[in-house]
C-alpha cells in the first residue's frame, strides 16, 4: 500500500502549499512563500494550529505573517504576485463570518486584474451539529448558503471542502487555475471550521514537491499570419501595451520590436513600465488619463496592436480614443475573453512574448514613414515639455498634485517602485510619472480600490525583498484612501518592512471632487467638513480638525510633516532623502491644492450626466456631456477597412 500521514485537513493543506513550486523557464520559485492570518474560532484550531504546529517543526516551510486586516491580507498578495509577475502569491486564512467577508473586496481586486491570491475563508460546520453557530448567515430558502458562497462571481476558481477526502482534488484544481495565465485571479477554498480539524490518512506523494510549469502559448500561424498582413499594410499603427506584456516579461522584445518598425507604444496602467519612459517610440499613457501625445496619434491610426490589454473604458475613452473610420485591431493576449473584445477579426490567442518574438522574425522591411516618424517625435518632445512645466515648483503654499509627484519623482532610484490604486493619483501618474524600470509603476487600476495603497505596498516590497531587492517602495496615497485603510502601518512596524508612504491632504475626495464638478453635482458630498444641520449638508467652510500625521504617528511608524508654505516643495524633496537614507517606514505628510491639476491629455471617461435637473450646473454639464458623446462609437471593431 501506499505511504500514508495521518493528518488534520489543515495540517494537509499547509504541507501541501508549502510544497508548491511555480517554474518559468530558468526561473524556479516557491508558489505560495507564506500565509497572512486573522484567527476567531472558525480557523484557530484548524488553519491556526497547523501553522502553529509547522512553525515548531518546521519554521521555514511555511511562514506565518500577521496582518490588521482581512482585506488588506489579500492586497498584500496582490502586490507581492504583480512583483513576480503572476509566477507566485501569498494564501490568506480568516475566520467565519465577517472575517470571510473582509476579504470579498480582496478578491475582487485580484481577479479584476487578473493576478493570483489564494483565498481560504472559513466556513460554518459542515455537520450543523452546532447550527447555527456565532456568526453564521441563515437564509430560510436554503440553508446550505453560507457567506462563502459571496466569493463565487468574485473567484476564478470555488470551492468548499465538505468532507475530508475532496481536500486532493480541489487542492490541485485550485493549484491550476492560480498559475492558469489566462485565468487566474481570486482562488478561493472555503474550509468549515470543524473540517478543518478533521483527519484523514494522507498519500505522502500529496505533500511532496510539485511542480507547475506556466503556460506560454505560441500563436497560430493562420492568426500570426493576418496580423503580419494588417502591420504591414498599416500606415499610422500604434501598440497599446498592457500588463499582459510585463506578466509574460516580454519588455525586451516589445522594445525590439518597437525599435525594428518604428511603430509607437502607449500604455494601460497595468501596462506602465513595458518601456522606459525616454524610449523614443513610448508616448505615454493611453485613453481617458493618457497623454496628448499618445491620444493624438490613437485618434489618427489605422491599426491598433494591443498586446495583454483588456482594453478598459479608460484605455479606449470610453470608445472615443479610436477615431480613424477604417481603425482595425490586432490584439494580442493569452486570454480568448480578451483578445476577441471590441469585435476584431484577428485575435492572436498567445503569450506576449512569444507573439512579439515571432513579430519580429515576420517583418522585415516593415517601417513607419518618414512623415508618421517626424509626428511620434514631435507630440512626444511637447508632452514632455508639458510635464517639465508641471513639475516646476510654484512657490504657492498649498502645491499642487504635479509638483507633488514631480519631487518625488526627482528624489527616486530608476528601480523604485510607485505604488497607488485610487483618486486622482492615477490619472496624474499615468500622464507623468516617468518610469524608468519594467517594474517600477505599480498602480491597482482594474478595481482602483481605496485603501490598496498601502497594503499593496507592503505586499511589492515583500516581493522586491524575497528576489534579494531593496529598492525603495514608495507609497502615495490621498487622505480619503488613507482613511479607508491605514492598519496595515502596523505591519510595517511590527515586521521592520521599509516603505515610504507619501500623504498628500486634501481635506477630502479630490478626484470625485473633479468629477462631481463636471457632472453639475459642485463637489456635493466629497469635502471632509463638519455637517451643517440647517442647510443638511458637509459644505461648510473650515477643513474637519484632522491630524493624519498623528494618527501615523501613533501606529510606531517615523513621521515628517511637512508645513504648508512657499518650501513646502523643498521641503518634501529633503524629507525624501531622509526617509531613503533611513532603514525603517517613513510617513511623509503634505498637504495640497486639490484644484490644481496636472496637464490635460485630451481623453475622456464616460461619467453618464442627468437628463434632467433645477440645478443650472447639472444642465450645463449635460449639454457638455451631449457633445462629448457624439465621438464615441458603439463597436470599435467594425474592421470597416475590409
Amino acid at each position: 500500500m501506499a505511504a500514508t500521514q495521518r493528518m488534520t485537513v489543515s495540517q494537509a493543506l499547509i504541507e501541501f502549499l508549502a510544497h508548491q513550486w511555480t517554474v518559468d523557464g530558468n526561473l524556479r520559485e516557491r508558489t505560495i512563500p507564506g500565509v497572512f492570518g486573522i484567527f476567531g474560532h472558525g480557523n484557530v484550531a484548524g488553519v491556526g494550529q497547523a501553522l502553529k504546529q509547522l512553525n515548531v517543526d518546521s519554521p521555514d516551510l511555511m511562514p506565518y505573517y500577521q496582518a490588521r486586516n482581512e482585506q488588506a491580507m489579500v492586497h498584500q498578495a496582490v502586490g507581492y504576485a504583480r512583483m513576480h509577475r503572476r509566477r507566485a502569491t501569498f494564501a490568506a486564512t480568516a475566520s467565519v463570518g465577517p472575517g470571510a467577508t473582509n476579504m470579498l473586496t480582496g478578491a475582487a481586486v485580484a481577479t479584476t486584474n487578473r493576478l493570483p491570491a489564494l483565498l481560504l475563508p472559513s466556513d460554518t460546520f459542515a455537520t450543523r451539529v452546532a447550527d447555527p453557530v456565532l456568526q453564521q448567515l441563515e437564509l430560510p430558502h436554503d440553508i446550505g448558503i453560507t457567506v462563502n458562497d459571496a466569493f463565487r462571481p468574485l473567484s476564478k476558481f470555488f470551492d468548499r471542502v465538505q468532507r475530508p477526502e475532496q481536500l486532493y482534488s480541489i487542492a490541485l484544481s485550485a493549484m491550476r487555475v492560480l498559475l492558469d495565465p489566462a485565468d487566474t485571479g481570486a482562488v478561493t477554498i472555503a474550509l468549515p471550521e470543524d473540517v478543518q480539524a478533521e483527519h484523514l490518512d494522507v498519500p505522502t506523494s500529496f505533500l511532496q514537491d510539485r511542480e507547475w510549469h506556466i503556460r506560454r502559448p505560441l500563436p497560430e500561424r493562420p492568426a500570426l499570419a493576418r496580423a503580419i498582413d494588417a502591420i504591414r499594410a498599416a500606415k499610422r499603427p500604434l501598440i497599446v501595451a498592457g500588463g499582459g506584456v510585463l506578466y509574460s516579461g516580454a519588455e525586451e522584445q516589445l522594445r525590439a520590436f518597437a525599435e525594428k518598425t518604428g511603430i509607437p507604444v502607449a500604455t494601460t496602467q497595468a501596462g506602465g513600465g513595458s518601456l522606459v519612459w525616454d524610449h523614443p517610440q513610448y508616448l505615454g499613457g493611453i485613453g481617458a488619463t493618457g497623454t496628448t501625445a499618445a491620444n493624438r496619434l490613437a485618434a489618427t491610426s489605422d491599426l491598433i496592436i494591443g498586446i495583454g490589454t483588456r482594453y478598459s473604458d479608460f484605455t479606449t475613452g470610453s470608445r472615443t480614443a479610436f477615431q480613424n473610420p477604417v481603425v482595425r485591431f490586432v490584439n494580442i493576449n493569452v486570454a480568448a475573453f480578451d483578445a476577441y473584445k471590441h469585435g476584431t477579426q484577428m485575435a492572436v490567442i498567445a503569450d506576449a512574448r512569444e507573439a512579439l518574438t515571432e513579430l519580429l522574425a515576420h517583418t522585415d522591411g516593415v517601417l513607419v514613414d518618414v512623415e508618421y516618424a517626424h509626428r511620434i517625435t514631435a507630440e512626444k518632445a511637447e508632452w514632455d515639455a508639458a510635464v517639465d512645466q508641471a513639475f516646476l515648483p510654484s512657490g504657492l503654499a498649498l502645491p499642487g498634485q504635479p509638483e507633488i509627484i514631480g519631487a518625488v519623482h526627482e528624489s527616486t532610484d530608476p528601480d523604485d517602485v510607485i505604488v497607488q490604486a485610487a483618486g486622482s493619483l492615477p490619472g496624474d501618474l499615468h500622464k507623468l510619472w516617468r518610469v524608468r524600470d519594467p517594474l517600477g509603476y505599480h498602480v491597482e487600476y482594474a478595481f482602483s480600490c481605496m485603501g490598496y495603497e498601502i497594503a499593496g505596498g507592503l505586499g511589492v516590497k515583500r516581493g522586491a525583498l524575497a528576489e534579494g531587492s531593496d529598492r525603495d517602495v514608495i507609497v502615495m496615497v490621498g487622505d480619503g484612501s488613507y482613511l479607508m485603510l491605514s492598519s496595515e502601518l502596523v505591519t510595517a512596524v511590527a515586521e521592520g518592512i521599509k516603505i515610504i508612504v507619501v500623504l498628500i491632504q486634501n481635506h477630502g475626495y479630490a478626484s470625485i471632487g473633479h468629477l462631481s464638478e463636471t457632472v453639475g453635482s459642485e463637489r456635493f458630498g466629497t469635502l471632509y467638513r463638519h455637517f451643517d444641520p440647517e442647510a443638511r449638508n458637509f459644505q461648510t467652510e473650515l477643513p474637519l480638525p484632522i491630524d493624519l500625521a498623528m494618527n501615523a504617528r501613533s501606529y510606531g511608524i517615523d513621521v515628517i510633516e511637512i508645513e504648508a508654505g512657499q518650501s513646502a516643495i523643498g521641503d518634501l524633496t529633503a524629507a525624501m532623502a531622509v526617509a531613503k537614507a533611513s532603514s525603517r517606514a517613513t510617513f511623509i505628510h503634505i498637504n495640497s491644492d486639490p484644484r490644481i491639476y496636472g496637464p490635460d491629455g485630451g481623453g475622456w471617461w464616460d461619467v453618464p450626466v442627468a437628463e434632467v435637473s433645477t440645478l443650472e450646473s447639472t444642465r450645463i454639464a449635460r449639454a457638455d456631456y451631449e457633445v462629448q458623446r457624439t465621438a464615441q462609437r458603439s463597436l470599435l471593431g467594425e474592421e470597416s477597412a475590409q
